[in-house]
């Protein structure tokens, strides 16, 4: 309690977005490696980290956050799997520590024509957003339909035209469409992310250039499963694993390790009391009022198909995958799924994949430094994920050592993003402000 008065008392209420700040006395958590540096300042100057260094004095001018040699910095975290589209939903993120997003389709043009831009140049608190543009084949799918080769490559076009950075595909698009856009989609620097293609197959779309699977589940649907054999509720053979890591390994794949999200499923069908539970959770006061309507439609208490076993199948992957060297990312599908709120699930997350016996640095790097990776080697642009000089300032400033106990990242005591620092009480007001707005009058 000590350490968090001293800070306060140090910190204005809210900073100003462009200055200059020098973290002093802090413990570094630079997740460039499995290691810790401790007593360090570190520089951060027009949204970059400056410096990482020992007993380096704060230049005149910086603002100055000092840790007391006992607070510790590490990277922003990164959901890399959510539809959140809203000002609130990007201030509910930022309050959580979550300082870049993965919006994996239907991201309007008010997300990216306008509330992208306004918190790039800090008139509205969030994260740094990539966006993707979903498209499918069916009209199963109430977003863009895409039939033929011609219709793809004018698609890709248009997101490119648009500031999308990746197309999303979905499981009801014809081979030769799939193959156009992924041609399409190399040539204008927009690769594939997304579902498994029932007509397709996962090994067919990763040959040709699909970057990133959008959910672990992916495996069981195009992988795993026959062609035209019908899914149960039975998990594959677990002597498979190796296989589906080889072939995310061959094909320099990442993988959305969204364990959150099949958790929260499995333990909602068959038991209409999860729900209640869920509308009652302290956390769902923040999330908007239309997606818990949603919630309250989703039907999954009324099913009775048993995923548990699934479950457990999909933990023992996400573990083979993090030791076999894959680009593992930390995703939620927030808000689309009832009780994954946004924000929130990125912690219950991490929370999972540490109970799937991932280390807790392989837990973490799921949401810091390997979608930084994966960024860098798709997107480029200035790196990030990793507490080191020249990289984007996403930082979170937590009382406790994550490695000591992932929790801590849960209260942070200060989140900085893109160089824009706020303290607890600023944080504090963010989430004010979500839930107040959603009260009735």
């Amino acid at each position: 309690m000590r350490l968090i008065a001293l800070l306060f008392a140090a910190l204005a209420p809210v900073a100003a977005w462009a200055q200059s700040t020098a973290f002093v006395h802090v413990n570094v958590l630079p997740m460039d490696g499995e290691r810790v540096l401790r007593d360090r300042t570190v520089l951060v100057k027009d949204g970059r980290i400056e410096a990482v260094a020992a007993a380096l004095p704060a230049p005149a001018g910086y603002r100055v956050v000092d840790g007391h040699g006992a607070a510790w910095l590490s990277p922003g975290l990164a959901d890399m799997h959510t539809h959140s589209e809203t000002r609130n939903d990007m201030a509910l993120y930022l309050a959580n520590g979550v300082t870049t997003l993965l919006n994996m389709g239907g991201a309007r043009a008010n997300l990216v024509d306008s509330i992208v831009p306004a918190v790039a140049r800090g008139a509205l608190p969030g994260p740094h957003v990539y966006a993707s543009l979903m498209v499918d084949g069916t009209p199963d799918y109430n977003g863009l339909q895409v039939k033929t080769p011609a219709q793809a490559r004018a698609v890709v076009d248009l997101a490119a035209a648009n500031g999308y950075d990746f197309i999303k595909v979905y499981v009801g698009l014809a081979p030769d469409v799939f193959s156009a856009l992924a041609e399409a989609g190399r040539a204008q620097g927009l690769p594939l992310v997304g579902h498994g293609v029932t007509t397709v197959r996962l090994e067919r779309q990763l040959a040709q250039g699909q970057v990133l699977v959008a959910h672990l589940e992916e495996f069981f649907y195009t992988y795993f499963t026959a062609p035209g054999v019908q899914e149960t509720d039975a998990p594959p053979d677990e002597a498979r694993i190796p296989e589906a890591v080889a072939l995310a390994k061959r094909h320099g794949a990442a993988v959305i390790a969204d364990l959150v999200t099949y958790r929260a499923i499995a333990s909602q069908l068959g038991h209409p009391e999860a729900l209640r539970a869920i509308l009652a959770a302290p956390q769902t006061a923040y999330v908007a009022p239309a997606d818990v309507q949603t919630w309250r439609r989703s039907g999954y208490g009324g099913k009775s198909a048993r995923l548990e076993a699934k479950l457990a199948f999909l933990r023992r992957l996400a573990k083979a995958l993090a030791d076999g060297g894959v680009e593992l990312l930390s995703g939620t599908d927030a808000p689309t799924i009832p009780g994954v709120a946004p924000g929130y699930s990125l912690h219950d997350n991490l929370a999972e994949l540490e109970g799937g016996h991932l280390s807790r640095y392989q837990a973490l790097a799921t949401a810091t430094s390997a979608p930084g990776a994966f960024i860098a080697r798709t997107k480029g642009g200035v790196p990030f994920g990793q507490v080191v000089a020249g990289y984007r300032a996403d930082l979170v400033l937590t009382e406790h050592n994550p490695l000591d106990g992932l929790s801590t990242l849960r209260t942070p005591l200060g989140v900085m993003a893109e160089g824009r620092w706020r303290d607890r009480p600023s944080l504090a007001s963010l989430l004010d402000g979500v839930r107040s707005s959603y009260q009735p009058d």
